[in-house]
């Protein structure tokens, strides 16, 4: 029997997770995941200032479809802001709020969130264990009449400059605040997302704190994720740039997990379908002019290794309606 991955009192059906994407992980793609067999999704990052100063963008953000499986995560610094955000959250029909402390933007490092939360444990802390107060406030209670506070978790990167680890310390602070679970990028602030993840921290911080680990960075395949299980001792595997384009993953990860074989990668027509299906149904939500447009890095996720695949992306990149769009890549298949 294998085991799964339980969060707080959440267990999930298997240890593959979607990332939190800014500009990706919409309703659309978190379905098509969803679909392929992950088994918790993230929405895109949540301005906890945003929730507080009742923004309308940050709103639609926050929309999750009916009966799905998903986590928010929240970006913040501020321990009251990140207390009322999580207090708000904490009734909505999401599983699971989660601190981000592992964004590399600019934008938001430098406000001092994301990853510049590394370079101080003792706020780190304070933000989520005030986000676990927060949570048991808004607590709904089951059908006994016993409180259910949502599990707030945080995503964090090994550290903040090149060369540094402070991963464990990060870790243990957050376990010490309340926190259910911590999933562990192993690349600094610094590096973004160049050169290889160092999955040996993510193993340091399983080894260093009892709350379950989850694994992130370097995830091209399913057989990455098992690997990456079998190296690290982690509890379940977060994936983010690999599922762009490539939704099949988690099937690919919970065939191997399951049974120790994978199942069957997609052929290039049956890519284009998804591609066609996933333009449609962005569309159906967004309407066609955003969901147009949104699509076009898509395209390229999809169609990656592809015959004309080039050409392809030059074109779309200039096509402004969906059917036209649809079209285009018809031709492509076989």
């Amino acid at each position: 029997m294998k085991k799964t991955l339980k969060i707080g009192s959440i267990e999930l059906k298997n240890p593959f997770l979607l990332a939190p994407l800014a500009g990706y992980t919409d309703k659309t793609m978190r379905a098509l995941c969803a679909q392929q067999g992950a088994s918790l999704t993230f929405t895109e990052m949540v301005s906890a200032k945003g929730l507080k100063y009742g923004d309308r963008k940050t709103r639609k953000l926050l929309e999750l479809l009916p009966g799905e499986t998903a986590g928010y995560q929240i970006f913040g610094r501020e321990p009251e802001i990140l207390a009322f955000a999580a207090e708000e959250l904490a009734g909505c029909d999401n599983m699971v709020l989660d601190l981000n402390c592992g964004c590399p933007v600019p934008k938001i490092v430098k406000n001092g969130e994301g990853s510049a939360l590394l370079k101080n444990p003792e706020l780190l802390y304070d933000c989520v264990a005030a986000m676990v107060a927060g949570a048991q406030r808004g607590a709904g209670a089951d059908p006994a009449g016993n409180p259910q506070p949502k599990p707030v978790t945080a995503k964090i990167r090994m550290g903040f400059e090149i060369g540094e680890n402070v991963a464990v310390e990060a870790a243990r602070a957050i376990e010490a605040a309340g926190g259910a679970a911590v999933t562990v990028h192993g690349r600094t602030r610094q590096q973004f997302y160049e050169g290889p993840a160092d999955w040996q921290v993510i193993a340091q911080v399983k080894k260093a704190v009892n709350i379950p680990v989850i694994g992130n960075g370097d995830i091209r395949c399913g057989a990455d994720a098992i690997r990456m299980m079998d190296q690290t001792g982690c509890d379940g595997v977060m994936i983010a740039r690999g599922a762009l384009g490539n939704p099949w993953i988690f099937a690919e990860a919970t065939a191997l997990w399951e049974a120790g074989s994978g199942s069957p990668s997609p052929n290039a027509d049956e890519r284009i379908d998804m591609l066609i299906r996933h333009i449609r149904e962005v569309c159906l939500d967004k309407g066609e002019n955003i969901g147009v447009k949104e699509m076009r890095k898509f395209v390229g996720y999809y169609t990656k290794g592809m015959k004309g695949a080039t050409a392809i992306r030059r074109q779309v990149n200039s096509i402004n309606d969906a059917e036209t769009m649809i079209s285009l890549l018809e031709e492509m298949k076989g």
